[in-house]
């Protein structure tokens, strides 16, 4: 029996410093219906698409080249491939979330206030309009040097639908907050990575494995810096 290829996909696991030390990541619970993971919580992402490595979106990039992110997750990728998935983490997180990586052409910083963030994320989910078209409407560029390639897992082979995912890590922008809720998100919580596995050991926060690992991989670090700069040179930086 010939097993389904697994498609490639991108996760971003969002955090921000915690209250009173250490650091918060981001988890979204999925809505209870949805076919794939449908109650689980996990992290923003989903699959690559076409259009994430076309030229139109590598012309709405900075940070990386094509060559820089092939050389993070391997030579069996096309440059624009490779590309593609730091910009389908971008989107993904965007979509699902609300928070955008991204400055203006020039590199500068840029501001969307909450109702501009939300009339644009609602466009996007009844398809009026494509990520791609609000970056170029709006002269922005995805930011790739914001995430930081932190792990990659690939969905079991007896399992029907499979990915091959590309997880990342980034800081919440200081200026941006996540939405609550969404098309692919029942609701949203910060939690550091102890009380999460705590949770999760008490039944109360229902995950799948690549969630849980990293979780416990994160646990290992006392700051969202120490993260970052142990996370930051698989970029080549």
């Amino acid at each position: 029996m010939n097993k389904a290829a697994p498609q490639q996909a991108a996760t971003v696991i969002l955090l921000r410093p915690a209250q009173s030390r250490g650091f918060e990541v981001l988890l979204t619970r999925r809505p209870a219906a949805m076919a794939f993971l449908g109650g689980m919580y996990c992290f923003p992402g989903g699959a690559l698409r076409e259009e994430d490595c076309s030229d139109r979106m590598l012309a709405r990039s900075r940070g990386l080249t094509p060559n820089d992110a092939r050389a993070v997750v391997g030579a069996h990728f096309a440059p624009r491939m490779a590309l593609g998935l730091w910009l389908a983490a971008i989107r993904e997180l965007f979509e699902e979330v609300g928070i955008l990586l991204a400055t203006g052409a020039a590199g500068e910083p840029i501001r969307f206030d909450k109702a501009r963030i939300t009339e644009i994320h609602s466009a996007l989910a009844v398809k009026t309009v494509s990520f791609q078209a609000v970056l170029e409407r709006d002269n922005l560029l995805c930011d790739t040097a914001r995430l930081a390639y932190f792990s990659h897992w690939q969905t079991p082979a007896d399992v029907a639908t499979r990915f091959d995912t590309h997880f990342f890590v980034a800081a919440l922008p200081e200026d941006q907050t996540p939405l609550a809720t969404s098309r692919e998100v029942a609701h949203s919580l910060w939690l550091t990575p102890d009380r999460a596995l705590q949770l999760f050991g008490k039944a109360e926060l229902p995950m799948i494995f690549p969630t849980f690992a990293s979780l416990r991989t994160l646990a290992d670090f006392d700051s969202l810096d120490r993260v970052l700069k142990e996370c930051w040179p698989r970029n080549g930086r």
